[in-house]
């Protein structure tokens, strides 16, 4: 008996001559494993369908524990990050996180869209991959049950730090002198807007995610606190964040370059 479901492909994995196990997570069964005969074939007709962080209409059959792929018709290829290795990369750990916090028969249609949107945030609208990264990670965790506690300063209570500091172990937000009053642990420095900014993703509707904007300093501030809140909550690193670590800093030295010799 055939069925017909929406998803995204966040890993593809050669098995066989010309086969693929895909792994996809779709908006009603929550992340699938799904066989995808044939897919590397030239003239494959799910050969588009079955590329990482394509997004399709799948028609599925079940064959013993296994859900195979019969038909699909793609619905967004995202080409802008597809073309843009930077971007590529960065959706690659987009996929790889998202993989690792849902799971196999539970819907997660708000993961899913927001992954959909983060995607298109970065290829269509043409945010700032910092941007989109920190807003992602911190939203991501908070749906997956590993929101931080940012109110007010776990130790004194004030809802205004001064120079505030999130603590990733805890998840709890606390003044820089509160640490000094017998906490332990790795906190990570903020600034006024960079932990407005933090709270109000959050809390902001999910087509205002990316409705902010923020200083150079104050968006670092908020990208390292979330990339090392998801590190410490999760307690694992990521390869896919560690390429894209080594293409930034391989384009900034182009770039470094670039000036360098313009100004020349």
């Amino acid at each position: 008996m055939h069925r017909i479901v929406e998803g995204i492909v966040l890993r593809e994995t050669e098995t066989k001559e010309a086969d693929k196990i895909l792994t996809i997570l779709t908006r009603t069964e929550g992340k699938l494993a799904v066989i995808a005969r044939g897919a590397r074939r030239r003239r494959s007709r799910i050969a588009a369908a079955a590329q990482l962080l394509v997004y399709s209409e799948m028609t599925l059959y079940q064959k013993g524990n296994w859900s195979i792929l019969d038909e699909a018709s793609t619905l967004e290829l995202f080409d802008g990050v597809r073309q843009d290795v930077e971007f590529l990369a960065l959706g690659s750990y987009f996929a790889e996180l998202t993989e690792l916090l849902t799971a196999e028969d539970v819907p997660s249609p708000e993961i899913l869209s927001l992954l959909l949107n983060a995607l298109y945030a970065l290829g269509t609208l043409h945010r700032e991959p910092e941007q989109v990264k920190a807003a992602f990670e911190l939203r991501l965790l908070a749906l997956s049950g590993f929101e931080p506690m940012l109110e007010s300063c776990a130790v004194c209570g004030t809802g205004m730090p001064e120079e505030p500091m999130l603590d990733v172990v805890q998840g709890v937000l606390h003044c820089r002198r509160c640490a000094l009053e017998g906490r332990r642990g790795l906190s990570m420095p903020l600034c006024f807007s960079s932990l407005a900014t933090m709270r109000h993703v959050l809390r902001c509707a999910p087509k205002r995610l990316y409705a902010f904007s923020l200083p150079p300093d104050a968006l670092r501030r908020m990208e390292d606190a979330s990339e090392a809140f998801a590190a410490a909550q999760l307690e694992r690193g990521f390869r896919t964040l560690d390429f894209y670590k080594r293409i930034r800093i391989k384009e900034t030295i182009q770039m470094t370059d670039t000036e360098r010799n313009n100004g020349g």
